[in-house]
C-alpha cells in the first residue's frame, strides 16, 4: 500500500465551514477547495498504509472516551512573522480540542509524533499568500462568529492531488460505525471525486 498522509481533525460543520472555505479562496488561497474547512488535531502526517486499520482503531478508542462540547469561533488571529497563516479564533472548546489532540498523538499509539509548534487550535484562513491579502483576511474576518456542539471528529487522507478526503467519521462516545457494517467505507466512495 505504500506511504500515505493523513490528518484527523474536526470538522467546522455548515454552514460555517463552505462560507470560510469560499472566503480563504476569494482571499486568493489556492489550496482553499482542497482543505475542508477544520480544527487539526494531528496535523498532516506520513504513515505506513498498512499501519490505517490500528490507527482506525485507536481512534475509536479516543472517540469512545470523548464527550461532545461547546465550539465557539470569534474573530481572528495570526501566526506572523513565524508561518504565513491568519486565523479564526477558537475561543470556546480550545481546551477541549488540546486534550483531544493529545490522545490523538499519545506517545503509545500508533501516530505519535511531536508538533513543529506548540498546538493552537484554530481554523486556517489565509495560508502562504502575500501579505496584503493576509491583511484582508485578517480584518475582514475580525467580527467572525460561529458556534456548534462538537460531537466528533474525522480522520482524511491526502491524495496524490493534494485534496483531503474524509476517510472515516468519529462520533464521542462510541457511537461509530464499524467498518463492515453499513454503508461501504468512504475510502472508496471519496477517491473519484
Amino acid at each position: 500500500m505504500g506511504t500515505v498522509t493523513i490528518g484527523v481533525s474536526i470538522a467546522v460543520p455548515e454552514p460555517h465551514g463552505s462560507e470560510l472555505q469560499q472566503l480563504r479562496a476569494g482571499f486568493g488561497d489556492a489550496a482553499a477547495h482542497g482543505i475542508p474547512t477544520h480544527v487539526t488535531l494531528l496535523p498532516p502526517t506520513e504513515v505506513d498504509g498498512a499501519d490505517l486499520p490500528a490507527i482506525e482503531a485507536h481512534l475509536t478508542g479516543v472517540a469512545a472516551a470523548g464527550r461532545s462540547f461547546p465550539m465557539r469561533l470569534s474573530g481572528t488571529g495570526t501566526f506572523r512573522p513565524l508561518s504565513p497563516v491568519v486565523f479564526v479564533q477558537v475561543v470556546e472548546g480550545a481546551e477541549d480540542c488540546a486534550r483531544l489532540q493529545t490522545r490523538v498523538r499519545d506517545a503509545s499509539g500508533p501516530v505519535a509524533r511531536e508538533l513543529q509548534f506548540p498546538y493552537h487550535p484554530h481554523v486556517t484562513v489565509a495560508h502562504g499568500i502575500d501579505d496584503a491579502a493576509m491583511d484582508r483576511a485578517y480584518e475582514e474576518l475580525a467580527g467572525y462568529e460561529a458556534e456548534w456542539t462538537c460531537s466528533g471528529f474525522a480522520l482524511y487522507e491526502q491524495g496524490a492531488d493534494g485534496v483531503w478526503r474524509k476517510l472515516r467519521e468519529y462520533a464521542f462516545g462510541g457511537a461509530v460505525v464499524p467498518p463492515q457494517a453499513g454503508a461501504p467505507l468512504e475510502r472508496g466512495g471519496l477517491a473519484a471525486h
